[in-house]
């Protein structure tokens, strides 16, 4: 079984910037990709930024030059700086990893840590 747990949400007024952490445990062999996903009350999960094990990024073009996802493959961690925040950033925020453990494929999603970005 893998955990993730994220830290670094919380309240900013908008044009701050705030970086989100997320630090996968358990039975781990490989993580594949490592995404950051947000929810706003009534609304969908959306993807905002996904990382491959090899570098490669994708944003949702609402944060393109915005935000900025990285990732430690050593210590199974993703972050996601987030600068220029605007108040339609507020959404809680979800980290999600696609891997294989000991017992198979996995993919798992965090608890999810609020962003409110204030006017």
């Amino acid at each position: 079984q893998v955990q993730l747990v994220e830290s670094g949400g919380g309240l900013v007024q908008a044009g701050g910037s705030l970086t989100l952490s997320c630090a996968a445990s358990g039975s781990i062999f490989s993580i594949n990709t490592m995404s950051w996903y947000r929810q706003a009350p009534g609304k969908q999960r959306d993807l905002v930024a996904s990382i491959t094990s090899g570098g490669s990024t994708f944003y949702a073009d609402s944060v393109k030059g915005r935000f900025t996802i990285s990732r430690d493959g050593a210590k199974n961690t993703v972050s996601l700086q987030m600068n220029s925040l605007k108040p339609e950033d507020t959404a809680a925020y979800y980290c999600f990893a696609v891997g294989r453990g000991t017992t198979g494929a996995f993919q798992s999603w965090g608890q999810g840590t609020q962003v409110t970005v204030s006017s």
